[in-house]
Formats: C-alpha cells, structure tokens, sequence
C-alpha cells in the first residue's frame, strides 16, 4: 500500500460514526488526545442508544453527557475531569474506581469486551504505522482489543516512540484533521504552591527518578529543581515543567536501572511547547499505564520521589484524592502505584502535598474524620511523606498519637488548637 495517499482514505465524521451500532461499548482516547469529531457526529446518530462510554479525562465538549442524552449514552470515567464532574454528580454519568495500572487488564482479559475504539492518532510513517501520540495509557490495550478502530488521524498530533504504533490497516474508518490538539495552560504560581513547592523540593536528592501529577503544586516542585544533577524521569504523565528540567541538564535519566537515558511516561498535558518537545523524539518513551504503574517496575529504579496531591487527609493518615465528599473530582489513578512503588524503592520518598486550607482558608484540608462520602485513595498504611506550606513530616512507622501529632503542626495555625481537641474527644489523650 502506498502510504503518502492515505489522506484520499478519509471520510467525513458522519460517515466514519456509521459502523456504530446500539448496545455498543466504546472507548474514547482522552486528555490532549480526545478525538471530538469523532464524539460530536456520534451524538448527531439520533438512532442509536444503549451505549456505554468508558474513558480517562477527556478534554474539550462532551456531548454525550449533555441532559437530552442521558437515555441514549452512559459514560463511565475510570478517572474523570471537568467536563463529566456535573454529569456524574446528577446520575447521567457513572465512575469507576480502579488503580490506573488494572485498567487495561479490563480490556485484555475482555472483563470490558469493547466493540469500538475511538482514537486521535498521528499520521502513518512510511512502514504503515500511526501512533497514539500523547496518550498512550489505556488506548493501546483498547486499541489492541476493540472489534474495530474509528480514528481522527490529525496532522498536528506529535508521532510519539515507545510502545505506542497502531497500524494504519487495523483501522476501520478514519477522519482527516489537521488542528492543534487541547492544550493545558499552568496557572500563575500562588504563594503557598511555591511555599510547598521549596519546601518538597528539599527532599529531592540528585539521582532521583521522579514522578509528578499537573497542577500547580508538581509545577512549583519542578521549577525548584534545576540545580539538582541526575534526575531521571519515570511516571504516568509529564507536563510542561520538565521541558524546563531537560534543557536545564537536571534530568539525564542516566542513573535510572529501568530505561535508562529515557524519560518513560504514559501519556501528556501541556502547551505546544511541549507537543513539539515530544515530537519524534527517541529519547522519550510512551508505554501503556500497566507499565507506568507498575509497582514491580518502579521500585527497580532507585530514590524514587512520587509527589502526589490530595483533598484531605484525616490525622490517622487516610488521603482523599478523587472526591469531596460523595463528589466525584478526579480518580484512583496512579497515586497509589507510584505511592508504593516509591516506598519499596532504595532511597525512595513518596510524597504527599496539600495546601493546609480550602476555601480562601476557612477550611482545613487536615481533618480529625474524612468528610462522609469521601474515598481513601490512600491508605494510612502506604502513607509516609506528607507536605503543606507548614512543613513536611514523615508518618511512615508512626503511632496514631505521634501521626496526629505531626500533622496537626503542619496545620494551618488557625485549626491546630481544634484538632488537638478532636483528637483529646475520640482517642481520649491530650497532645
């Protein structure tokens, strides 16, 4: 086949959606990835109904979660974002908590027996192979399972190395594009996130293999970390802030015992910048999440720092990262992975940072008792480093007494003295 024509192959949306049927179970590519053509011709199928939708975070519209949906379409998030946070809250979406890691396990061992996947990829080389671009996670294994594959082949998705090729003969339909793909822009850096941004950078030695969410509190670490020699590169995903690392020669990866001399991630969210920095660049691997994450792989590798977020944390050590409350926010993901993996690493440090206050400070994400409904993504068990911009302190080996101890003074001072009092209420001592 001659491959420099594959653009006469192409179809418009509304054709492409055409091999849909109801009752099917289908995967959407999600993050920078989201192939909303694909998503917003499938909605205008009035005909069909009974499909269930299983995904990551997508970016961009979600049509299918729209109200005038909800009878024909249920998306099921395994990890979800902004766009499904309201659908789920009132019942037109579901959640599925799940570590990142198994999800594709779900697929391989058809537990979830997907027909459709519907992915954005890069444009085939000359061999005949697209790939999966900034998204990697789970598409591949639905990408390898899924009866067939409906694509949005878009001329501007970076062509990724690793374990990331799809062949442009297993796909079924295709639409042609050429857009910039879903940028995530930082926000200007607050007072505490750079507070606890000094503060976790500390406990970065040279030679670490880090791992890090997005958001401002990761972003505000990184920044900090230029100075340090032998970084290396090990996560589930990567933003921005580590394009600044790699020019600066912090990170080499040359120390690393798994992929050396490679930056090893799942998939992506950031700028063009950083699009471009990945652009067929063979030092930086994508490979399926079941890879990333997985706890045997990480721990080979040594000073692992994982630096990881939460909601809330109860003074006996449980983290709440996916929900306030019965709320659905985000998922399990990979912080439990990665939180172990660190642990059982030589010299590792797994981290969890938190600003101390929510709600411009009225109240305290340090709580005697999780908020009902909340989920322990964490247990008190895994739990070791926790940061706010009060401190860092390390609850790994400690009692109950000492653990409220610790973290009551890393507290914001306006909600110490009423913890300490909880505390004296439900475990009868005074600290």
């Amino acid at each position: 086949m001659d491959f420099k024509n594959w653009k006469n192959m192409a179809v418009g949306p509304e054709e492409a959606v055409k091999h849909l049927k109801s009752g099917d179970k289908i995967f959407i590519h999600g993050a920078a990835a989201t192939p909303t053509p694909l998503l917003e011709a499938m909605v205008k199928r009035t005909e069909l109904e009974n499909i269930k939708l299983y995904h990551l975070h997508t970016t961009g519209p979600a049509p299918f979660a729209e109200p005038e949906h909800k009878d024909r379409f249920l998306s099921i998030s395994l990890f979800t974002g902004a766009p499904l946070r309201k659908a789920i809250e009132e019942g037109r979406a579901d959640f599925m908590p799940i570590f990142l890691s198994d999800i594709p396990d779900l697929f391989h061992s058809r537990a979830i027996q997907l027909d459709v996947a519907f992915l954005q990829l890069s444009p085939p080389d000359k061999h005949g192979y697209c790939t999966l671009g900034t998204s990697v996670d789970t598409a591949k294994a639905a990408a390898e399972t899924a009866h067939i594959i409906i694509a949005e082949i878009n001329e501007q998705m970076p062509r990724t190395h690793g374990n990331t090729v799809v062949p442009f003969n297993k796909i079924k339909a295709f639409v042609h594009s050429n857009r910039p793909i879903y940028e995530h822009k930082p926000e200007p850096e607050t007072e505490v996130e750079a507070r606890i941004g000094e503060i976790v950078s500390e406990l970065v030695e040279d030679g670490s293999t880090l791992q890090m969410g997005i958001g401002g509190i990761p972003d505000a670490v990184l920044s900090r970390l230029k100075h340090k020699r032998d970084l290396g590169i090990h996560t589930e995903m990567f933003s921005d802030r580590v394009v600044d690392l790699y020019e600066a020669g912090a990170i080499t990866n040359r120390l690393k015992h798994v992929h050396p001399f490679r930056i090893v991630t799942s998939f992506i969210a950031g700028t063009q910048r950083l699009y471009d920095f990945v652009n067929d660049n063979p030092c930086i691997e994508f490979h399926p999440c079941d890879r990333t994450n997985d706890t045997n792989i990480i721990r080979k590798n040594d000073k692992v720092v994982a630096i990881n977020s939460a909601i809330q944390i109860d003074l006996s050590g449980q983290i709440c990262a996916d929900s306030i409350g019965f709320k659905i926010f985000s998922g399990i993901g990979g912080q439990m992975d990665f939180i172990r993996g660190a642990a059982r690493s030589k010299g590792g440090k797994p981290i969890i940072a938190l600003p101390a206050t929510a709600a411009g400070g009225k109240i305290s994400r340090i709580v005697m008792e999780l908020n009902q409904g909340s989920g322990v993504v964490t247990t008190r068990g895994h739990v070791h480093w926790v940061a706010t911009e009060y401190g860092a302190v390390n609850l790994h080996g400690k009692a109950l007494r000492e653990r409220a101890e610790l973290l009551i003074s890393i507290a914001h001072p306006d909600f110490r003295s009423e913890l300490k009092k909880q505390f004296a209420q439900v475990r009868h001592f005074v600290l």
